[in-house]
């Protein structure tokens, strides 16, 4: 069974994609920290668009846990492979740095680049067995362009973006393809706090994205037809950066 893993799946961004990978057919495996709720909420939403799936529990912050956890799934479920693999997962303590606490930029890169390598190195196993896979990494405009206040949150997407171009260019010749999508400001939780009506004159589209927007070029990232395609950044942001 071909399956695609989706961190951070139960919420925002992550439900989105997961639900667009249910319509193409993937049996997706849902990871989430702790909301069991919402986590639930994205497994239905995963049925309703005609596929089935199931949720994975663990912190993609931890490395125990992701070897507890995620190895121990990949070597029961032998029938099971995961051919395609969204890292997702984030979090963002927003501050100035002359003010950052250690815990704010250790938690912010553990979450967000430390769960890439972990994650992605024992899936890849399976994927250079198999001599295919899609591997499709969710950084950001931070890490593009640099955003005040977020030191943290754009090292650490910026970092993503570094392994994607360079882990392409390492698994090319077994047809896997590594490449990030980039979002600027999509209406989730992530934003919440910003006032719209300022950011919105910022952006040439004048509006805000929607989670589906990002989820289409993730489904199309994942597909066959991007077979060519690989240590790209497409970058969604309503031409605000490029």
């Amino acid at each position: 069974m071909k399956c695609a893993l989706v961190t951070g799946g139960s919420r925002g961004i992550g439900r989105a994609i997961c639900v667009k990978l249910a319509a193409m057919g993937y049996y997706v495996i849902i990871n989430y920290r702790s909301n069991d709720r919402e986590a639930n909420n994205t497994l239905e939403l995963v049925n309703q668009a005609g596929s089935e799936g199931e949720l994975l529990q663990f912190d993609v912050s931890d490395k125990q846990q992701i070897q507890q956890v995620l190895a121990k799934w990949i070597e029961v479920n032998e029938d099971k492979y995961i051919e395609v693999l969204v890292n997702n997962a984030g979090i963002k303590e927003d501050v100035l740095m002359t003010w950052m606490q250690d815990e704010q930029w250790d938690n912010v890169i553990r979450t967000n680049l430390d769960s890439f390598f972990y994650v992605t190195r024992l899936v890849l196993n399976g994927m250079m067995l198999k001599k295919y896979g899609r591997i499709i990494n969710v950084v950001s405009l931070s890490g593009l362009k640099g955003l005040p206040g977020q030191t943290n949150y754009s090292a650490a997407k910026a970092g993503v973006i570094g392994a994607t171009k360079a882990l392409a260019q390492e698994v090319a010749r077994q047809n896997i393809t590594v490449n990030a999508v980039a979002p600027g400001f999509i209406k989730t939780d992530m934003i919440e706090g910003i006032e719209e009506k300022d950011i919105q004159k910022l952006v040439p589209a004048r509006r805000f994205g929607q989670p589906e927007e990002v989820a289409h070029a993730v489904g199309f990232l994942a597909s066959p037809d991007a077979g060519y395609i690989t240590a790209q950044v497409l970058s969604i942001n309503g031409g605000l950066y490029s």
